[in-house]
């Protein structure tokens, strides 16, 4: 583990508290107006989204020790859930999400709770985007040996520098990336970090109207025997 990620690391464990503090006074607002209700649900939102970011940082500590095994896990499972976590956040905003899998999806070869990460992560990032012109998308793919998630949006264009790393499927530390605003830098990165643990493979693709993220999972060895 770099110095840098050790001093991310030591700020997330700093930051994690307050943000429960505050999401436990938003919690203990009673008899509300319309207006401020939606404000508060909003303070419970950003802390949650935060807090599991932070949690995700200090998984990075763990992945050297090997403490997350690896097993079959459903896809589309994991996707579903983390479609109903980011629920509240499209209600807020009057967005919406289109959904496609395929009839069937072969286990992959996982942790459940790092790809679940992953998945939440790069959803964020895709909703950011969304609007009543352009839906974001969600889609799985089954091919021969590997499960696709891809993400689309309809955002400003990928910066080059980012997209070749996305290419090589590896983000060497986070990164603010100034003409995609909503796009978090430290998201990608804890998403590679994730994927490599697993020998999965991140990616982008660039549109001329947005930009597409997506994880390739090899399917579990069990369902190749069979």
């Amino acid at each position: 583990m770099d110095v840098e990620v050790d001093n991310i690391l030591a700020a997330a464990h700093e930051l994690k508290q307050p943000l429960v503090d505050l999401r436990q006074l938003a919690l203990a607002f009673d008899d509300l107006d319309d207006n401020n209700e939606k404000v508060r649900e909003k303070m419970i939102s950003v802390s949650d989204r935060a807090i599991k970011q932070i949690n995700d940082l200090i998984k990075l500590k763990h992945l050297q020790g090997g403490l997350f095994e690896m097993e079959p896990v459903g896809v589309r499972g994991v996707c579903d859930e983390v479609v109903r976590e980011v629920d509240s956040l499209l209600h807020f905003n009057n967005r919406n999400l289109y959904i496609k899998y395929p009839r069937r999806i072969a286990p992959v070869l996982a942790n459940r709770e790092l790809l679940k990460s992953i998945v939440y992560n790069f959803m964020l990032n895709a909703l950011h985007y969304t609007s009543e012109e352009t839906q974001s998308g969600l889609v799985v793919k089954s091919m021969r040996d590997e499960v696709k998630i891809e993400f689309r949006d309809y955002g400003p264009a990928l910066p080059s520098d980012v997209w070749n790393e996305m290419r090589r499927g590896f983000i060497e530390k986070p990164k603010s990336i100034a003409m995609r605003p909503g796009t978090s830098g430290l998201g990608l990165f804890i998403a590679s970090r994730f994927s490599k643990y697993m020998n999965a493979e991140v990616g982008a693709i660039r549109h001329r109207d947005g930009t597409s993220f997506y994880v390739k999972m090899p399917i579990s060895q069990q369902v190749r025997l069979f």
